[in-house]
């Protein structure tokens, strides 16, 4: 189905990178993710289009490779000049998120029991006030309350952690 898209996938990569080597380098990647789609069972209603924006998603991630293989070296760079991981992926940046994660589950689990177990049903589980009332054999109201009880407790261990930080 893909195969009368390669002539235009082509073009389209020629004309961004002008270069022929890696334009059919960008079109062979495109198609090669859009199959990996298509074999999930997922549904390609434009597949020209979405092999261009594919194509151009590739590109991207090649630009950004090759600014971090610039160097033969990478040991060699100033500390500084070194490239660096995601923000979220930086060992204090971790542990701060662990950190407040845990704060949030110990707000939870200090919430009285029939109070927690309303919570967590309506955070985790997805399902209506109903359905919870249904589950844990209380009114539609009192759910309500325990699921703002949760909330304010939440709040409050939010406004404490901003407070700290």
């Amino acid at each position: 189905m893909l195969a009368r898209y390669y002539r235009d996938l082509l073009n389209f990569c020629m004309r961004k990178v002008r270069d022929r080597d890696i334009a059919a380098d960008l079109a062979q990647e495109s198609y090669a993710r859009v199959l990996a789609m298509q074999q999930t069972g997922e549904a390609i209603r434009e597949p020209g289009a979405l092999l261009r924006q594919v194509a151009l998603n590739t590109r991207i991630d090649w630009e950004r490779r090759a600014s971090i293989r610039q160097h033969d070296d990478i040991h060699a760079l100033l500390e500084a000049d070194q490239p660096r991981g995601p923000q979220a992926l930086q060992p204090e940046q971790a542990y701060a998120a662990s950190q407040t994660v845990q704060a949030y589950l110990d707000t939870i689990e200090a919430l009285p029991p029939r109070c927690r177990e309303a919570f967590f049903l309506y955070l985790f589980e997805d399902i209506t006030n109903q359905e919870i009332a249904d589950r844990m054999g209380v009114s539609v109201s009192m759910v309500d309350r325990y699921i703002k009880r949760g909330k304010l407790a939440c709040m409050a261990c939010r406004e404490e952690l901003d407070s700290d930080n």
